[in-house]
């Protein structure tokens, strides 16, 4: 990735690497704990429950929490420690802190207080008296992970300011290994809806572990957390400001998410499960690829504006979403080709039967079209964040959003599941074209767009070839082989890596820049 200086840009590519590998880890354990759910309780309507009770205080997370929080104080944390003035970074850290745990302890009480009424607001027709109960008792459950991600956000932004990525790369890792054992567990020592319960505590005591690992490091870095408090520092205001714009942007996944859980609540009692299941599959190469990237750039996309050099801001934005087409593009031939194969190979097991397996493999289809277009979309949102021009991003997300809702509801009643996933879809094809164009006018006209498209062009091009051979290689050994486990695992891998091969080879023969960049990088390390 270029950043102004070969040094910098080698430590960037190597941070992304490393954030990527830790992420790519983290988020295998994710899906198989999601495997491991899916064939506990299938796509039931008790498992839909827990869906919705784990969305809504992950929807107030995004909101107040986590990201949001670190998106927004990483640019001024960093514009501080570029000036020198540490001991106002400091205490600005450290007051954020007390606030944090102040107004997000208040906010979890009421919503645990509030759980019976407010969670009835987000289940449909389909639900009745039992399930809503239920969905109420779980996101009581599970709302504490609201203060506790938000801690963690702020502990994560300093880690990202002081280029620390593994870490908060890491833990997510250790989250699931921690809900794995409690859902392990509770399945095995508990019967009926008390198994979904020792799930949701184990998600608490998960967090919990996840906020714990950074604090260490901050010893390292003798980071002081406590150096003194000022509620009037004008700093302090700024992050602020800066996070309620972060927050809708940031937060708009979430949104999304649940948006089409409470449509598909209205399907079905399954829906709100099968489209969640399908975007636990989505979000794999989005964790693998475009949060990885971002995170890392984020930090030099701040320095870049700190310094008002936006000619490396420009170029460096430029690069990163070429990466992201480059990585995610294939990512979306694949699951566009092999939807049903891949779910079934996924998740088809125990009480997870053909039905679930269809419903999952439609939703993760119509997923995949905005899979590249949302990481991209991630990317660019940092950098209006690191320009401290939020509210633009603000703007934009909330076009989003009313797309998304509006495509959505227009098409769940007719198209069900693939009506509402369309809506996504369209919604993120939107939001990335909204911000390119919004970015080209705030960097002074460009932002090597035609540099962009024209790698896009061979890059969808190598990806259709990608497809077309998964597809028949999957085909041809699914009849030779059957439908074993093993079976599904050797024509559906050999399936991924036969395309995966042809499209690392086209892209390479046409020349894409960042392709080389990374085969560079890859023989780099070999030599080594």
């Amino acid at each position: 990735m270029a950043t102004g200086t070969p040094s910098a840009g080698r430590r960037i590519a190597r941070n992304t690497a490393i954030f990527s590998f830790a992420t790519g880890l983290s988020r295998v354990a994710g899906l198989g704990r999601e495997v491991v759910a899916s064939a506990f309780f299938g796509t039931s309507g008790a498992f839909s429950a827990f869906t919705i009770a784990f969305q809504v205080p992950n929807l107030i997370r995004s909101l107040f929490a986590d990201a949001a929080l670190s998106s927004a104080f990483v640019p001024v944390f960093t514009e501080l420690l570029e000036k020198g003035e540490r001991r106002d970074a400091y205490r600005l850290a450290s007051t954020l802190l007390l606030l944090i745990f102040a107004v997000l302890g208040v906010i979890t009480a009421v919503f645990i207080a509030a759980a019976p009424v407010l969670m009835d607001l987000f289940t449909g027709d389909e639900f009745g008296p039992r399930l809503e109960a239920l969905t109420a008792g779980l996101a009581r459950v599970m709302f504490p992970i609201v203060v506790l991600l938000g801690l963690n956000g702020l502990l994560v932004g300093i880690l990202n300011a002081y280029d620390h990525f593994s870490i908060p790369a890491i833990s997510p890792l250790a989250w699931n290994v921690v809900i794995l054992a409690f859902l392990i567990a509770g399945h095995a020592t508990l019967d009926g809806a008390d198994q979904l319960y020792a799930y949701a505590i184990g998600i608490v005591a998960g967090t919990a572990v996840q906020l714990a690992m950074a604090l260490p490091v901050l010893r390292r870095l003798r980071f002081p957390l406590v150096s003194g408090v000022n509620l009037r520092d004008p700093r302090l205001r700024r992050v602020l400001v800066l996070m309620l714009p972060v927050t809708l942007g940031l937060g708009l996944i979430n949104f999304n998410l649940l948006i089409n859980s409470i449509l598909g609540s209205n399907v079905s009692v399954n829906a709100p499960r099968a489209i969640d299941a399908a975007f636990r599959i989505y979000m794999l190469p989005q964790g693998l690829f475009s949060v990885a990237v971002a995170t890392v750039l984020f930090p030099a996309l701040s320095r870049f504006a700190a310094r008002r050099d936006i000619d490396g801001l420009r170029a460096l934005t430029a690069n990163g979403v070429r990466g992201i087409f480059l990585l995610l593009v294939p990512c979306a031939a694949l699951t566009l080709a092999l939807a049903e194969p891949i779910t079934q190979l996924v998740y088809q097991r125990g009480d997870f039967g053909p039905q679930s397996t269809a419903m999952v493999a439609t939703a993760l289809f119509f997923f995949s079209f905005s899979l590249p277009f949302a990481g991209a979309s991630l990317l660019l949102t940092r950098a209006f964040f690191s320009l401290q021009r939020p509210w633009l991003a603000t703007a934009l997300a909330a076009l989003n959003l009313a797309v998304n809702v509006a495509v959505s509801v227009a098409l769940y009643r007719p198209f069900g599941i693939a009506g509402i996933v369309t809506g996504t879809a369209v919604g993120s094809i939107a939001l990335t074209a909204a911000q390119a164009a919004v970015l080209r006018h705030n960097l002074g006209g460009r932002i090597e767009a035609g540099a962009i498209l024209a790698a896009l062009v061979r890059i969808l091009g190598a990806a259709v070839a990608l497809g077309l051979i998964a597809r028949l290689t999957w085909a041809g050994l699914d009849d030779l082989l059957g439908r074993g486990l093993l079976s599904q695992l050797a024509s559906v891998g050999t399936g991924v890596t036969a395309g995966l091969l042809v499209y690392a080879g086209i892209v390479l023969l046409l020349r894409v820049r960042e392709a080389q960049q990374i085969r560079g990088l890859v023989a780099a390390r070999l030599g080594r």
